[in-house]
């Protein structure tokens, strides 16, 4: 898939980039601020290769991608010529003028927006708390070692300091300035004032400052740099040009620290203490039913966005009382998104619908359930319902256990397990086996209940080709009989090099198998010759990608060199045109190896199978270093 052309598909059909107010992006999906929903063509977004799904949710323009969305994202904001911030994966840009939004829609875009680029840091920080909690539980680290206290100050850092990472993400979403916010944060965690608070209540110019601790909480700093948005834009309005620099930040911190220590501080801990304490009261009496709430309906509120709402409530939680309810439901309603997609693979009779609803629901067991819920289970719908169910009953063995976690891991699946590490070995094992049932639930009700499947899922990833051809250089593909595709395929090196796993792929589509099955060369020479006898079924504007068909029914891919695509053709040059009969041995492509490299771009070519759900299994020939028509693998029938 063209990166690049699917970009510009997107910006054209949501309108353009004159209706755009903002873009970010998340995990696994676009999420616009459009001027104008109407205005984008939600319809054939739908069906654009390389685009799961499109949803409206809190004020949002959604657009799922799945894993490339750093790229597609990256790709977009260069095809916008207003000019647009971009910095972390999770960057954003903006253009045009903003528009009203309801209150209800504007607050959950404001907390996604501030949460969203700050989950690398405390996903990274809870991973690592996780980590130690599993060496502590194993006895393989003792809680007394110089090891401990430092591994456990990495893991504890980003939520120590959380009120000034969120400080920089809220004053960035705000636009204000993200530099007084974070000195606004440093100022009430300033190690004097900590002190000065753990003795007690103090005062600031005869106003009372009530006691209170900052490191670690939430509400109090966003409603502080909230207000301090205002106050910075209201003094900057006031203030000559000339000294800007010197009197806003200056007037601005004068007014917002004393004032968040006297007011917004104390009222926002009350409030978020208040909020974990609710969610305490409310698990210990009555414990399954609000499990199997939550549990059932965590999928809708993740569709609507309300589900980061819950995001300060689950901080709170676990700083203020050492654990939370809520993680666990998100981890069995996630895995109910995997059962779904797992039934629709056991009840499908279409082999696509099969390949897709598998490696979704891996990825959903993963953590990462969007591919599975809006390509698949949403698009069958009954799935869906069965996912919500199955959520429910994981969710009511995790209530009756009283599962909690301990850390925030960011993931809320496999690799998140580390979440339930408690000194109780216990809830690991009942948060598990939540998880479990879950997962068999859903899959079981899905398999039950069935499915229409008319318009089946055809997935991106299956596509023999990397990039649109043009309409010159693309045929329709050649017609194979199931005889003959039921035949093994011997696959020949089409290059001289090196043999790579696909893992060693800079590049996830490659390296997950997202897009096929096979290995990668390290070319030493700069030409590519066919690996098969077939047919070129397409060949990349760029010339870097190559889709072939063999005679008998093997679609491949030969994509030279990663992001290659940006080099627009330049040191490529193809021997053939889609269309051309070809037999092993013929060249298909000259490069210039050396000028590529020396642009900056890696050659490593994957040679890989991309309908795999026609076929059992890759046997490699077992070579490291191979020559051009030396037998590379063997795909199985």
């Amino acid at each position: 898939m063209d990166k690049q052309q699917l970009s510009k598909d997107i910006l054209k059909l949501v309108g353009g980039e004159e209706n755009i107010d903002q873009v970010t992006h998340c995990m696994t999906r676009l999420r616009f601020n459009l001027n104008d929903n109407k205005k984008a063509d939600k319809a054939t977004l739908k069906n654009t290769p390389g685009v799961m799904g499109v949803m409206e949710n809190g004020g949002q323009f959604q657009v799922i991608i799945g894993n490339d969305v750093p790229v597609v994202y990256n790709a977009l904001v260069g095809n916008m010529s207003k000019g647009a911030n971009t910095g972390s994966s999770n960057a954003s840009a903006s253009t045009g003028e903003k528009k009203k939004r309801n209150p209800i829609s504007a607050l959950f875009d404001f907390i996604s927006g501030m949460f969203t680029p700050i989950l690398p840091a405390i996903t990274g920080a809870g991973m690592i708390k996780g980590i130690v909690a599993i060496l502590v539980a194993l006895g393989w680290l003792s809680n007394e070692s110089s090891t401990y206290v430092i591994l456990s100050a990495i893991g504890d850092g980003a939520f120590y300091f959380l009120p000034i990472i969120l400080a920089v993400s809220a004053a960035k979403k705000l636009g204000s300035n993200i530099y007084i916010g974070a000195a606004l944060a440093a100022g009430i965690m300033h190690p004097t004032i900590t002190a000065l608070l753990e003795g007690g209540n103090s005062s600031f110019a005869g106003i009372t400052v009530v006691a209170a601790t900052y490191s670690s909480t939430v509400i109090p700093i966003v409603i502080a740099i909230w207000i301090a948005s205002y106050v910075e834009k209201a003094v900057d309005r006031v203030t000559h040009s000339s000294v800007k620099l010197l009197v806003v930040p200056t007037v601005t911190l004068l007014i917002m620290v004393p004032l968040t220590l006297i007011a917004i501080g104390p009222l926002g801990s009350i409030i978020g203490n208040g909020l974990s304490g609710g969610i305490a009261w409310l698990f210990d009496n009555a414990s399954i039913l609000a499990s199997i709430l939550i549990g059932g309906t965590m999928s809708l509120l993740i569709i609507t966005g309300m589900h980061y709402a819950l995001t300060p409530i689950v901080i709170g939680s676990i700083t203020t009382l050492g654990y939370d309810f809520i993680v666990p439901l998100m981890f069995a309603a996630n895995w109910a998104q995997a059962g779904g997609a797992i039934g629709v693979g056991l009840r499908s009779k279409n082999g696509q619908t099969k390949s897709m609803a598998y490696s979704t629901g891996l990825t959903a067991i993963m953590g990462i359930t969007e591919p599975a819920m809006y390509g698949v289970n949403m698009r069958y719908k009954k799935p869906f319902i069965a996912a919500l169910a199955g959520g429910a009953i994981g969710g009511a063995f995790m209530g009756i256990f009283k599962v909690k976690a301990y850390v925030i891991t960011g993931l809320v699946g496999l690799p998140g397990i580390a979440a339930f590490i408690s000194p109780a070995v216990s809830t690991l094992i009942y948060g598990l086996l939540g998880g479990v049932i879950a997962v068999v639930s859903a899959t079981l009700i899905t398999y039950i209940l069935g499915f229409k499947e008319d318009n089946a899922p055809q997935p991106a990833a299956t596509t023999p080709a990397a990039e649109p051809a043009t309409p010159a250089a693309t045929t329709a593909a050649p017609v194979v009989t199931e005889e003959a595709k039921a035949q093994d395929e011997q696959i020949f090196s089409p290059m001289t090099g090196e043999v790579k796993p696909l893992s060693e792929v800079p590049d996830p589509a490659f390296s997950e198998e997202i897009m096929g099955k096979g290995f990668a060369i390290q070319p030493t020479e700069g030409r590519a010759v066919s690996p098969i006898n077939g047919t070129v079924f397409s060949l990349s504007k760029s010339g870097h990608a190559i889709g072939l068909v063999s005679d008998t029914g093997a679609e491949m891919l030969i994509h030279i060199g990663i992001d290659t695509v940006k080099l627009k053709g330049q040191f490529f040059s193809p021997k053939v045109q889609a269309g051309a009969k070809v037999s092993v041995g013929d060249v298909l492509m000259e490069f210039d190896r050396e000028e590529i490299e020396k642009a900056g771009y890696t050659t490593i070519t994957p040679v890989i199978i991309t309908n795999m759900h026609q076929y059992e299994s890759v046997e490699s020939a077992g070579r490291t270093t191979i020559k051009e028509k030396e037998l590379i693998y063997t795909v199985k029938a």
